[in-house]
């Protein structure tokens, strides 16, 4: 079955964002995407050839319809980024109402596509499930899923990413931390400001921790080795968050077998990960992986079509797509397998799922371009953004070595 159908390509060209030009209409796409139409004249047809578009691409007779938003990677004035639920706090809003609080000196939004699967449980509602870093700062943790991230080189990679988050007590002993997430009976939680105002626990032992004896301190970054020290103890929870400190939380059980700790003294919180993310400024969890190294994954068994997010990528651009489902006259969604392989004829030599279902979103340019299967878009998480920067360079983030 031929992937691709009816498609309507409409160019956006950076050097003016108020205007569309239409590059192709009701053209058939074949193993590449190449307009079949004359083409409107650009004011910068070579700045044009080079920046993004975005794609309607129909298959009547499944019935699919999917919204595909392309970007050249050697446009260095677009970059990522992704963004909370809660503006600078995780919680649960639209992907839209999550572009309207992007903060503006992170550059202007082009486009966006929903993130990582998330918490719903009501005190820590959005909290992603893997690993997130916004500029520079991570904000949640990886669990071992896949995870898209842009390296200290500027190259797209994706794996899985384990967490080897720890702290270490003044006699050496070591225990892991988990970030910003639920914490258990037996566990210990570091939280900074950016999961709200205060921890939100019950029970336990929080200790309140300031800058150590280190300059490096906040915002929280991947792959550091900080030095804290206890500016408080609290016997209960819920203990308050600021810019300038974190709380490091321990549930009932583990707080009768850390050393005993007095307000002073110094402890190690180490945030490395495997593979090392150090110095990565932008990240986000999805997974599974639908195409590895141009071949589109299998999978075996029962697959049911649902609607579908991911970002694919190969040595030339970047693509967000979405494919609308659950909608029998619109569009039924995909399994993965058909996924996979959509992306794979799309061009993707890397592509990774992101969060589907009712929260399969893809919003170009101030409108949302897909047909949620809800109606309306669902709340979610976290959503990957792609922006372009500003002229004014910003400063590298500090790194310890």
């Amino acid at each position: 079955m031929n992937l691709f159908g009816k498609t309507t390509w409409i160019m956006l060209i950076p050097s003016d964002l108020r205007r569309v030009f239409v590059l192709g209409l009701a053209g058939w796409l074949g193993a590449g995407l190449a307009a079949m139409a004359d083409e409107v004249p650009a004011p910068n047809p070579a700045r044009a050839e080079r920046s993004f578009a975005y794609t309607h691409d129909t298959v009547p007779e499944v019935p699919w319809s999917i919204h595909i938003f392309r970007l050249a990677r050697a446009d260095h004035d677009l970059e990522f980024c992704t963004t909370l639920g809660n503006g600078d706090a995780l919680g649960l809003t639209t992907v839209s109402e999550q572009i309207r609080h992007l903060p503006p000196e992170w550059g202007e939004p082009l486009a966006a596509v929903n993130g990582d699967l998330y918490n719903t449980r009501e005190n820590y509602r959005g909290d992603p499930r893997d690993l997130q870093i916004s500029q520079g700062e991570v904000v949640s943790a990886p669990t071992g899923h896949d995870c898209f991230w842009v390296d200290a080189a500027g190259n797209p990679q994706a794996t899985n990413v384990q967490s080897a988050f720890r702290v270490i007590w003044p006699d050496g002993t070591v225990t892991p931390v988990g970030l910003n997430e639920e914490r258990s009976h037996d566990a210990a939680v570091l939280y900074t400001r950016a999961v709200g105002a205060s921890t939100r626990t019950r029970n336990g032992l929080e200790l309140v921790l300031e800058r150590g004896t280190n300059a490096f301190w906040l915002p929280l970054r991947i792959g550091q080795h900080y030095v804290a020290r206890v500016r408080e103890i609290r016997p209960a929870g819920n203990s308050s968050l600021s810019t300038a400190t974190m709380v490091l939380s321990l549930g009932p059980a583990l707080a009768q077998r850390v050393p005993k700790l007095q307000p002073g003294d110094p402890i190690q919180i180490i945030t490395e990960t495997v593979p090392d993310l150090t110095g990565v400024r932008v990240a986000i969890g999805g997974g599974p992986m639908l195409v590895r190294d141009g071949k589109a994954m299998q999978w075996g068994g029962i697959q049911v079509r649902h609607p579908r997010s991911a970002l694919g990528w190969n040595r030339d651009h970047f693509f967000l797509v979405e494919v609308d489902g659950r909608q029998s006259q619109l569009s039924v969604g995909m399994t993965f397998s058909e996924f996979a392989e959509y992306l794979r004829k799309l061009g993707c030599e890397q592509a990774m799922n992101l969060d589907g279902g009712g929260s399969a979103t893809l919003w170009v340019m101030g409108n949302v371009m897909n047909s949620p299967s809800e109606g309306q878009e669902r709340p979610g998480a976290n959503s990957l953004v792609v922006v372009r920067k500003h002229s004014v360079r910003r400063p590298p983030i500090q790194v310890q070595r």
